[in-house]
C-alpha cells in the first residue's frame, strides 16, 4: 500500500528519525500522528521520504479514496479487528491448558475471516475505491476471498464454533470438590426458584448478583474443568486440535502487510482532522523533482497551530513563491516575528509532501529534494572542547560538504555568536557556495545586508503593526529588508523622529 508496482519483498523502511528531525519539529509531529495508530511500529514510514514522484502520486491517490468517510470506517473496522484477531494470539502464550489455547486460536480465526470478508464486501459494494493502491487490494481481496483456502478456513471455523456451542454439560460442587459429567437434561432449579418469587415482585429491586469481567486467562480451576470435559466430547476437541494444526499458518502475508501500511494513511488522516474542523485548508501538493519553482498559500507550522487551536488562539498564514532562477528565501526582521516557524514551515512541507501526505495549505508547489539539511541554533556542547562559532563551522561544513543541487537547505540565525562583520562575512561565504550548488532553501538571518545577495536570493520580511512596532503579526512578507524600517517605527511610536524632535526643541 506505500509504494506502486508489483509486490515484492517488503520494503526496507528508517528505524530511527533523520538528524534534521528535531530541527522542524517533525518528531513531534509524527509522535502526534502515530500515538494512536502503533506508535513506535508506524513512525518508520514516516522517516522514509520517497524520491519517485510517481510514487508520491500514489500515496495521494490512496489519501483521496480514504478521504471518504465510507471507505474510512470500512478500513478502520477492519484495523479493529485484525487488533482484537491479535490480541487474542497473544493470549494463547497465557494459558496452560491445550485446549483452552486451541479455542482461543479458533476463536482468532473466526475475527480474521470476519474481518476480511466484511474489507472484501466494503472494497466491492458499499465505497469502491478509485485509486491503484485500493484497487489493487480490491482485486487480490476478491480472489482471496474466494478461493478454496480461505473458504474452507472460514466454513470449517463456523462450523467448530457451532460444534463447541452445543456442548452441554454439568459441575457438581460440593465443598472443595468439583465433578464434570454429561448433561443429561436435569431441570435448572434457578428458573424455578425465580418463578415461584415472580408473584411477589412489586419494583425492580437492587441485583446482588457477582459480575463476572472477561478475562484472557482461565485459572487453575477453570482449566481442569475444561480438562475434563475435553474428555467427555473427544470428537468435538479432536477436531479442534486437526484444525488448529492445519491452520497453524492461516495468517495471509499480504493481506496482514495492507493491514500495517495502511494505517500510515489512517494515522495522518486522523491527526489532520482537527486542523481542518478548525477551518484550516489542506491540499495535495504538486511534486516535482526537476522543477525548483515551488510555491505554498495559506501554510502553517503544524506544531505551533495546534498549540494555538489549544489556547483558543488565531493561526496565522504564510505564503512563499520562487520563480526561475529565485532559489533561496532569506528571512529577516524583528526577533520573536515569525522567522524561525517559517523556516519549519518550509521544511515541513516539503517533507511531509515527500511522504505522499497532504500539507497545511490551500496550495502547493514544491521540490522533491534528495537531502535535507538544517542548521538550528543548539546549545553548546561543553565536552567537545570548542566554541559555539567554531561549532557552527564544522555543522555548516558538513552540511556545503554533503549537499547536491537537488538537496534543501534550512538555516536559521548562523554565526550569531561573532560580530555583525564577520557573520556578513561567513553568511556570504555560505551563500555563495549554495547559489553556486543551486540549491533550495531559506536562509533567516538578522543581517539585512544577505536579502541581495544576488539573483537567486529572494527577500522575506517579517511584518510588525504599522500603529504599534511592537506587536508582530507574525507574517512573512515578500519585499526589500530595510534594517531601519524597524527602528524608525519605534522612533515613530515614542515621537522621537526628527520631525517630533524638531517640533520639541526650539531652533
Amino acid at each position: 500500500m506505500l509504494y506502486p508496482g508489483p509486490v515484492a519483498a517488503s520494503p526496507v523502511f528508517d528505524q530511527a528519525a533523520p538528524s534534521y528531525f528535531r530541527d522542524l519539529h517533525l518528531d513531534r509531529i509524527v509522535e502526534a500522528a502515530t500515538a494512536n495508530h502503533g506508535g513506535e511500529d508506524l513512525a518508520p514510514f514516516f522517516y522514509t521520504p520517497l524520491r519517485d514522484p510517481d510514487a508520491v502520486a500514489y500515496r495521494q491517490e490512496v489519501m483521496r479514496d480514504l478521504e471518504d468517510g465510507q471507505l474510512l470506517e470500512a478500513v478502520q473496522a477492519f484495523g479493529r479487528r485484525m487488533q482484537a484477531m491479535r490480541d487474542q494470539l497473544a493470549g494463547i502464550d497465557k494459558l496452560y491448558c491445550k485446549s483452552g489455547k486451541e479455542r482461543r486460536f479458533l476463536e482468532a480465526v473466526v475475527i480474521y475471516c470476519d474481518a476480511v470478508g466484511r474489507l472484501a464486501q466494503a472494497l466491492q459494494i458499499t465505497c469502491p475505491p478509485e485509486s491503484r493502491g485500493m484497487c489493487a487490494l480490491r482485486e487480490y481481496v476478491e480472489s482471496y476471498v474466494a478461493s478454496p483456502a480461505f473458504t474452507q478456513l472460514a466454513l470449517d471455523a463456523r462450523a467448530l464454533v457451532v460444534s463447541l456451542a452445543n456442548i452441554s454439560y454439568c459441575l457438581r460442587i460440593k465443598g472443595n470438590s468439583v465433578t464434570v459429567r454429561l448433561y443429561n437434561g436435569e431441570a435448572d432449579y434457578s428458573r424455578v426458584v425465580a418463578g415461584i418469587f415472580e408473584k411477589f415482585r412489586r419494583s425492580e429491586g437492587k441485583d446482588y448478583r457477582a459480575r463476572f469481567g472477561h478475562r484472557a486467562t482461565l485459572n487453575q480451576v477453570e482449566e481442569q474443568i475444561l480438562d475434563r470435559v475435553a474428555l467427555l466430547f473427544p470428537e468435538q476437541f479432536r477436531a479442534l486440535e486437526t484444525y488448529c494444526a492445519r491452520h497453524a499458518d492461516f495468517l495471509d502475508e499480504r493481506i496482514v502487510r495492507f493491514d500495517r501500511e495502511v494505517s500510515f494513511y489512517v494515522a495522518w488522516l486522523s491527526y489532520i482532522r482537527r486542523f481542518r474542523a478548525a477551518g484550516l485548508d489542506f491540499c495535495y501538493p504538486e511534486l516535482f523533482a526537476a522543477s525548483k519553482e515551488v510555491e505554498a498559500d495559506s501554510a502553517f507550522d503544524l506544531v505551533l497551530a495546534g498549540k494555538l487551536l489549544d489556547e483558543g488562539r488565531l493561526v496565522v498564514r504564510n505564503g512563499f513563491a520562487l520563480r526561475d532562477p529565485e532559489r533561496l528565501l532569506v528571512v529577516s526582521g524583528p526577533n520573536q516575528g515569525g522567522k524561525t516557524t517559517f523556516a519549519r514551515m518550509f521544511g515541513q512541507l516539503h517533507y511531509l509532501a515527500s511522504l505522499g501526505c497532504p500539507v497545511p495549505g490551500r496550495k502547493a508547489r514544491l521540490f522533491l529534494f534528495d537531502r535535507l539539511f538544517t542548521h538550528f541554533e543548539k546549545e553548546e556542547d561543553v565536552a567537545s572542547l570548542r566554541g559555539k562559532l567554531k561549532d557552527d563551522l564544522v555543522r555548516i561544513r558538513t552540511i556545503l560538504d554533503q549537499a547536491t543541487p537537488d538537496s534543501l537547505v534550512v538555516m536559521n540565525e548562523v554565526f550569531a555568536s561573532t560580530t555583525a562583520r564577520d557573520a556578513l562575512y561567513l553568511s556570504r561565504r555560505v551563500m555563495g557556495t549554495l547559489s553556486a550548488l543551486d540549491a533550495l532553501g531559506v536562509y533567516v538571518t538578522f543581517l539585512t545586508e544577505l536579502s541581495m545577495f544576488d539573483a537567486k536570493t529572494v527577500s522575506m520580511v517579517g511584518a510588525v503593526d504599522p500603529d504599534d512596532p511592537a506587536i508582530r503579526t507574525f507574517r512573512i512578507e515578500r519585499r526589500a529588508a530595510d534594517g531601519l524600517a524597524y527602528a524608525q517605527a519605534i522612533a515613530r511610536k515614542h515621537r522621537v523622529t526628527g520631525e517630533w524632535l524638531r517640533r520639541r526643541i526650539p531652533s
